[in-house]
């Protein structure tokens, strides 16, 4: 339950900041953003605000900002239609009732012969208390009343299409980019908590277990020399440490001003690519400052944005095996993990996580914001737009494939982990 509850707390987190990301920029250029849905599915909660209606859906896998004009209006209105007119303070068109007008006592029922619900914004048809056409403006703001559910229209000087290419280009990008940032917050964060590491030849604590503690070695310990070698850093030390598992080693520390000798031997364990490496039982030394923390949050999202770029590059190389990738599944499995580790072990578990799904969705592949972002570019150099039909059936094709993708990588953690 308490991994359960962990998964959701985070995805929640991760979804939310990346889709805020999309919401800001987009409301920023002026475009009329709908709905801020995290999750999928029914409808659990929901509140509006301004113009966007938010909604917690009851599937936590993913989220949405629907921006006008990227898929079709669900409303549209064409010659011969009667519908209902409620009018503002300044004499234009508030809403516009589809249908049940029977509910609007005070609404003009108008017999539609032209509508323009985009650019100029007017309606024009027959009404029984008037001879021949009349025509009525349409505030930006008017709403459709349907069923009884309102909806506000998108003149086109509000739809994700009308901006210029930086601004829709923006929109899309800030998503994986808030990504990015909140892997730095938390970071930071965790510097802050935890102290950030020192490239020192100091032991900044000891394992209880270990080889160093058995062998006499303390905390605050300085390690000048291993087998005569001069050291004076942790990657210079742990280096010759990790190359020699089961070896007795001479080491000469500084303890308290004092030149002390011991002789350590490195137990084994497996290390990357199953090789055998020795270690001590020796944590690194850490400090705690604030410019160390800001420090430490860019430079490790730069190392987690390094490593995991070079997985994916994996790909390219032809070194592909499902079992390099991990899906809800998998990611439950390892949370679970992370979470026993501790906090914060669980918040660096939490910024790769966030990532991870910046790099992922930054991908040029369809239905991600990398695949739109592609088309963007696109236009920008052949100087006009991809049919959105066309473009709508490779986002379509390319959702069906992610979509066999994922069941593919799910049952492979499925039996990796549980079978």
């Amino acid at each position: 339950m308490n991994t359960f509850i962990a998964i959701i707390i985070i995805f929640g987190l991760l979804v939310f900041v990346h889709e805020w990301g999309h919401l800001v920029f987009a409301k920023r250029a002026g475009i009329l953003c709908r709905e801020f849905a995290i999750g999928f599915g029914p409808k659990i909660f929901s509140f509006k605000k301004d113009e966007t209606v938010y909604t917690i859906r009851l599937l936590p896998l993913g989220g949405f900002v629907r921006m006008a004009g990227e898929d079709p209006e669900m409303i549209q209105i064409k010659p011969g239609y009667e519908v209902g007119l409620l009018f503002n303070n300044a004499g234009k068109v508030s809403r516009i009732i589809v249908n049940n007008k029977s509910k609007y006592p005070d609404c003009k029922i108008i017999q539609v012969e032209k509508i323009d619900l985009e650019k100029e914004l007017f309606v024009q048809g027959y009404t029984d208390d008037a001879e021949g056409l009349v025509t009525y403006r349409i505030d930006d703001k008017a709403e459709f009343v349907h069923d009884e559910q309102v909806t506000q229209i998108a003149p086109y000087d509000r739809q994700f299409g009308s901006k210029t290419i930086p601004q829709r280009a923006m929109a899309l990008f800030a998503g994986p980019m808030m990504n990015f940032v909140l892997a730095i917050v938390i970071l930071m964060l965790y510097g802050w908590f935890a102290g950030t590491p020192l490239n020192e030849s100091l032991v900044g604590g000891l394992v209880e277990d270990g080889a160093a503690i058995e062998a006499g070695l303390e905390t605050g310990d300085r390690i000048t020399a291993i087998e005569g070698e001069q050291v004076s850093t942790w990657e210079e030390m742990t280096s010759i440490i990790q190359d020699n598992p089961n070896e007795p080693l001479e080491f000469e520390i500084v303890r308290d001003g004092q030149q002390m000798e011991m002789t350590i031997t490195p137990d084994e364990r497996t290390g990357p690519e199953d090789q055998a490496e020795g270690h001590v039982g020796i944590f690194a030394p850490t400090e705690r400052t604030l410019m160390g923390a800001v420090t430490f949050g860019f430079t490790q999202t730069y190392e987690f944005t390094r490593l995991i770029i070079e997985a994916l590059g994996m790909l390219v190389t032809g070194q592909f095996s499902l079992d390099h990738l991990a899906g809800p599944v998998g990611i439950y499995s390892y949370t679970d993990e992370v979470a026993a580790m501790g906090f914060l072990v669980l918040m660096q578990w939490t910024a790769i996580l966030s990532v991870n799904l910046g790099i992922i969705n930054l991908l040029p592949l369809p239905a991600l914001d990398g695949g739109r972002l592609m088309f963007i570019a696109l236009e920008a150099v052949r100087g006009k737009p991809v049919d959105p039909q066309k473009e709508g059936l490779v986002h379509f094709i390319g959702f069906a494939l992610l979509m066999l993708l994922m069941l593919a990588v799910t049952w492979n953690d499925i039996n990796k982990f549980f079978l």
